[in-house]
């Protein structure tokens, strides 16, 4: 009998795709609601990579752009053609540190995508903070936002930042990435992340342990799971950013990966949109995978 239970057991965590923890539990109890199920791991990506780099490319730029005053570092160490790209005419013959133009970071994610997302008190009954949209109308298919945190390869030392952390996300396979932003995943991140930089360029972005992330999609870890009133409107998919993602825009990206000497590419998860999502929803998404 108990090794019964046991294979059950070890088939379901097999099949298991994102580990938050506490979800295990509700979900042995097969509530479909919110339950995702795909045939394998292949089909689990609806939108290619190559869609999802699109947008990410669009809105970092634009946030470059917007920040030229503070960015003058970075900008001088690009060759001329990619720093003439992200000047207007007006800003290439003004002094950097006088350049004003500076907007909010929902702002210009609402001129760039679209749309915009916020972290607000969810609408479901002791959930605590969720993530709504705020203004516009997010398209089906859309890259809705990103899963920060810290992104740990299967051997690597885990153990103590998951105590009690509902913030760690399994990917299909078996890399976890901690979303937590606070105690010693917090710490974690920001060691890190200062260890992670080339000269004047930043490789990822420590904004999301803040209230005000510069990244505006960095807020992914704060969406809720779905509920039987709620229907899941978006899903989580896994995508490796490409080895020629534009050095000056890593800056933006909000996961580090643990170890330090690892050649793999650093591996991000987004949110994207299963329906249109009109402003006022809050976001919601699938916590436990099936893969068949």
């Amino acid at each position: 009998m108990t090794k019964n239970l046991l294979k059950v057991f070890n088939e379901k965590w097999n099949s298991y795709k994102h580990r938050f923890i506490p979800w295990i539990a509700i979900n042995l109890r097969k509530n479909e609601r919110t339950l995702r199920k795909v045939k394998e791991g292949s089909q689990d990506k609806l939108v290619p990579d190559e869609k999802v780099a699109a947008s990410l490319l669009k809105l970092f730029r634009d946030l470059l752009k917007n920040d030229l005053g503070r960015k003058h570092t970075v900008l001088h160490m690009l060759p001329e053609p990619s720093r003439n790209a992200y000047q207007s005419p007006q800003s290439a013959v003004m002094p950097f540190k006088k350049l004003s133009r500076h907007h909010d970071p929902c702002e210009l994610m609402l001129d760039s995508l679209g749309f915009c997302i916020e972290r607000r008190q969810s609408s479901l009954k002791n959930a605590g903070t969720g993530v709504f949209v705020t203004m516009g109308m997010v398209p089906k298919g859309a890259t809705v936002a990103m899963y920060p945190g810290t992104v740990y390869q299967m051997y690597e030392p885990i153990f103590f930042q998951s105590l009690g952390n509902p913030f760690v996300f399994r990917c299909i396979d078996g890399v976890l990435i901690d979303g937590n932003d606070k105690g010693i995943s917090k710490i974690v991140y920001r060691s890190c992340s200062g260890r992670d930089r080339l000269g004047p360029f930043s490789l990822s972005d420590i904004t999301w342990l803040t209230a005000c992330p510069e990244n505006p999609l960095a807020v992914g870890q704060y969406v809720n799971n779905c509920s039987n009133e709620k229907a899941a409107n978006v899903y989580y998919q896994e995508f490796d950013v490409p080895e020629k993602f534009p050095l000056e825009l890593r800056q933006y990206l909000p996961n580090v990966n643990y170890g330090h000497n690892t050649q793999l590419p650093l591996r991000c998860v987004v949110l994207v949109a299963l329906r249109d999502i009109d402003s006022g929803e809050e976001l919601f998404s699938n916590y436990y995978t099936i893969i068949h």
